[in-house]
């Protein structure tokens, strides 16, 4: 298995997410250092920094010329950076060194990477919104249909009380609904310029240097942060905290589709689950398992982004490595999290019938909490919960049902709330209200 399954033909499709990908490749760095390195030339010119003339020669072979990645594999070796060589392969194929010479103009290689970054995040931020809008609805659906569906609720994975199925669906949607506000706050601080020079000082630009980074960033549809933020990682230390908190949510999700597609309980049908190569009766929940396995993932890389904060000094070399080695994944990880969990929404099925089998064996003891409130109407609660406490060991023991004890020690006691849902059916169909309101 190569080191990353997205550069696995094998496993891309199990794990890696094309549309996010995509913006991590080696040809998708290249083409959007080279259009900050024409834009940064356009400005320059229009500003006097350079002249005119070279500036329109730079801006256009920016976006003409073709780099092949491997052509920088020598130079970022020795350099630690491929904008080295990515200079000197431009100069090269410009052809034209009275030109040549103005490009990259009081920029350093941090620069040119990082709003070469900001440009393919704010891309992957406007992907990623829509795949939360999208799933929002996709769960919201399923809420408000199956609003009334009566399930057991679980807890330490023991039956607890009845519960909606729907709403057990508005739980897996409402941390989708805060995600996608949480992206809406983040995505301009990811979508900043870097303009900051060596040392984040901009000399080498002159009194010029402010105007030029304002300028650029309107050019590039990026924010103007004001300043060089070369040592300051916390934008990117939050998108990766906010890309573990949404795939932990989603793995949540996961979590309870693997149980309850669990043999035995088979209260949830996905189509087109995943097969055995022996066993040809097991219908695997292959993707909620990845779901899981990429909550995991993406928690440890989110904890390498936040070592990575550290920065030494103005630049940090191991640092900003750490952070290379690191996001690419975690966003495809997180991409591939966010389109899994859009597909499965769709091939959800509940089964009603083995719901209401789970719901009662026939021995009532789901309802032992409404009986015990009940029964404290009519004595202290404490004595009451013991009482009924008591009425459900007898009813494991004995097989008799607890309402049938419940009958025979409290004849007239009103038993007609046990089995009602209580607000989850009104909290799937507030979700689903929710969603739909906001569009």
């Amino acid at each position: 298995m190569p080191a990353s399954p997205a550069d696995s033909a094998i496993y891309r499709d199990l794990f890696s997410d094309q549309d996010t990908a995509r913006l991590f490749t080696d040809s998708a760095q290249i083409r959007a250092m080279l259009l900050v390195e024409g834009a940064l030339a356009r400005v320059q010119g229009r500003l006097g920094l350079i002249p005119e003339t070279a500036a329109a020669y730079i801006e256009r072979a920016a976006r003409e010329i073709q780099i092949d990645p491997a052509e920088l594999a020598a130079e970022t070796a020795r350099n630690g950076v491929p904008v080295p060589g990515l200079i000197a392969a431009f100069r090269k194929a410009m052809q034209a060194p009275e030109h040549a010479q103005y490009l990259h103009w009081g920029a350093t290689s941090q620069d040119i990477m990082d709003s070469a970054l900001a440009l393919r995040l704010r891309r992957v931020t406007e992907i990623w919104n829509a795949r939360l809008t999208e799933l929002a609805r996709a769960l919201a659906g399923l809420a408000r249909d199956h609003a009334d569906l009566p399930m057991a609720a679980r807890t330490y994975g023991q039956l607890a009380t009845p519960t909606s199925f729907g709403a057990v669906v508005a739980g897996w949607g409402h941390p989708v609904l805060r995600h996608r506000t949480r992206l809406a706050a983040l995505a301009p601080e990811l979508a900043t310029l870097s303009l900051g020079g060596a040392a984040g000082t901009l000399s080498a630009m002159g009194a010029e240097g402010p105007a030029i980074r304002a300028a650029l960033a309107r050019e590039l549809g990026l924010a103007d942060p004001g300043h060089s933020w070369h040592a300051e990682r916390d934008h990117i230390g939050g998108f990766a905290a906010w890309m573990a908190g949404l795939c932990a949510s989603l793995g949540k999700m996961g979590e309870d589709l693997i149980l309850m597609t669990q043999s035995g309980i088979d209260e949830i049908r996905i189509d087109g689950a995943g097969g055995s190569s022996t066993m040809p009766q097991k219908q695997n929940p292959v993707a909620p398992s990845v779901l899981v396995a990429l909550a995991r993932q993406t928690a440890a890389l989110s904890a390498a982004i936040q070592g990575a904060g550290l920065h030494r000094q103005q630049r940090d070399g191991a640092a900003w490595f750490v952070e290379w080695l690191t996001l690419p994944q975690l966003c495809i990880s997180t991409g591939r999290a966010l389109e899994l969990a859009l597909n499965l929404a769709g091939r959800i099925t509940p089964n009603a019938a083995a719901m209401a089998r789970n719901l009662d064996d026939g021995h009532g003891l789901i309802y032992a909490e409404s009986y015990s409130f009940a029964l404290a109407r009519h004595m202290p609660r404490p004595e009451a919960q013991t009482r009924i406490k008591a009425l459900c060991a007898e009813a494991q023991s004995s097989g008799q049902t607890l309402p049938d004890l419940i009958a025979r020690d409290f004849p007239a006691l009103d038993l007609s709330a046990a089995g009602r849902l209580g607000t989850a059916p009104v909290d799937a169909r507030n979700f689903a209200n929710e969603v739909f309101a906001g569009g």
